[in-house]
């Protein structure tokens, strides 16, 4: 069921996968959003109650003043105490939501009683060269139609958004083959050039501020993730699982299933 709440006027949208299982908070990627998890939920069932919120600036979620760890985690919290959730969590976080949910057991060890990180490096040094950086500085925000956004994103961008493209709320009437007038991407590019620059570091305080039991899930051909900073995550820190998984950064999608096995492994043997 999709909810939203307030803080501080910015509305935090999220999806409730409901059921009477325990609570799982799953915190998506970049220029991703919480309906990225729905298979999550689907192959969970009905043992695990899976709670993904669009972060901040994503989805269906506002545009906020900042993008540090801070305000990432302050909305989690906010959210659990929102859904009245007091007892620890089940955190589950890919890319950005992975080093979020990293900070939040850090921050809230009383709030986090399991940890798994989904390709997410402690050790961040973005290169203002690559592709990524590039794709984003050209994106736009907004266009006329959804086929010129679309082209407007390139190759790249539209197989990041195309299934995620929102019509422009309180816009012009629409057009008269019944689609919106007006299209945005589902995040602000600008935005995301800002969440990347402020993840940018060394975040191995983080990872080792916590000692809940944890699982690493790893493409183990991830660019983002390289093979030595994942041996040094997994020998670094107590309780620490590791599954690696054939892919690259985005294993995740590329073999669905063989995630959702992983998860689900060590969700049981809690």
């Amino acid at each position: 069921m999709r909810n939203e709440l307030k803080i501080d006027g910015r509305t935090l949208a999220y999806t409730d996968f409901g059921g009477t299982g325990r609570p799982l908070l799953a915190l998506h990627g970049g220029m991703s959003e919480g309906a990225a998890f729905t298979g999550l939920a689907a192959a969970l069932g009905d043992e695990w109650r899976v709670i993904a919120p669009d972060q901040r600036g994503h989805g269906d979620s506002d545009r906020a003043p900042d993008y540090r760890r801070e305000g990432y985690v302050a909305d989690a919290v906010a959210l659990l105490d929102h859904l009245d959730l007091r007892e620890p969590v089940t955190v589950l976080g890919y890319s950005l939501g992975g080093l979020n949910a990293v900070h939040l057991a850090a921050a809230h060890p009383d709030r986090v009683g399991a940890l798994i990180s989904v390709d997410a490096t402690v050790e961040i040094h973005p290169d203002e060269s690559s592709d990524w950086f590039g794709f984003l500085r050209g994106l736009v925000y907004t266009a006329p139609t959804r086929e010129e956004l679309l082209e407007a994103a390139g190759p790249l961008g539209a197989q990041i958004v195309g299934q995620a493209l929102r019509p422009l709320a309180g816009g012009s009437p629409r057009t008269e083959s019944g689609g919106s007038s007006g299209w945005r991407l589902p995040f602000h590019p600008q935005d995301q050039l800002d969440s990347i620059e402020g993840c940018r570091g060394d975040h191995w305080d983080a990872w080792l501020g916590s000692d809940c039991p944890a699982l690493l899930v790893h493409g183990t051909r991830s660019e983002a993730l390289p093979q030595e900073v994942a041996d040094a995550m997994v020998a670094r820190r107590p309780r620490t699982s590791y599954a690696p998984l054939e892919g690259d950064h985005f294993v995740p999608f590329q073999d669905p299933e063989g995630f959702h096995e992983a998860v689900r492994k060590f969700l049981a043997g809690l």
